[in-house]
């Protein structure tokens, strides 16, 4: 059975960029957030109160698929965001925002629940960590040619993971990723040495 890594963190932050790097070890395999090809991220964007529901309902599922996926593979797979993320910083901003009442986050939450507790807990999260000006520099250079999340939306983001993230009882690994350059040869071995301690697996 697979061990499953889950990597949040603020929009831009560079999940996808940490996803990357450690699956050029070939233990690891990635699970992307493929946001471009999903049904409903162009119509949300052009509609948020309609698509909302239909959007987040979709990528509940995208990540639940991707950790049975990931379960039914013999190595590690790595997501970048996951379906904790998704719910408890997307879909509750999203309330926020009003793009979902009070009603469509309910049902949101229920698919949630019964997708957690069929699927079990991650084996590790991983959270990146930088300024929030810093992660503003980035989000506004990664030039998405579809983005739903907002610059200004990234203060209640990093709120609402930083809230998630101190009740979890899943074995959480932060990381401060406020550095421009991305990490060394060694740095990278290092980090996937302390991952492998982290799942106890031995290498």
């Amino acid at each position: 059975m697979g061990k499953l890594i889950t990597i949040v963190g603020n929009a831009g932050i560079g999940k996808t960029t940490l996803t990357k790097l450690l699956c050029r070890d070939q233990r690891f395999f990635a699970a992307l957030e493929s946001h471009v090809e999903r049904p409903f991220q162009q119509l949300f964007a052009q509609n948020l109160q309609r698509y909302a529901l239909a959007n987040q309902f979709d990528y509940l599922l995208l990540r639940a698929e991707q950790e049975r996926f990931i379960r039914a593979q013999s190595g590690i797979g790595v997501q970048d965001g996951g379906l904790d993320e998704d719910f408890w910083v997307f879909t509750q901003h999203f309330q926020h925002q009003g793009y979902l009442s009070a009603a469509e986050f309910e049902l949101c939450q229920r698919l949630y629940t019964e997708l957690r507790a069929g699927l079990g807990q991650p084996d590790l999260i991983i959270k990146l960590d930088a300024p929030l000006d810093v992660i503003i520099q980035r989000y506004e250079q990664r030039n998405r040619p579809l983005e739903i999340a907002q610059r200004d939306d990234l203060a209640q983001l990093g709120t609402l993971l930083d809230r998630w993230t101190a009740t979890i009882t899943t074995p959480l690994l932060s990381l401060d990723w406020s550095s421009s350059a991305l990490p060394t040869i060694e740095q990278q071995q290092q980090l996937i040495e302390t991952i492998l301690k982290q799942l106890r697996i031995v290498h």
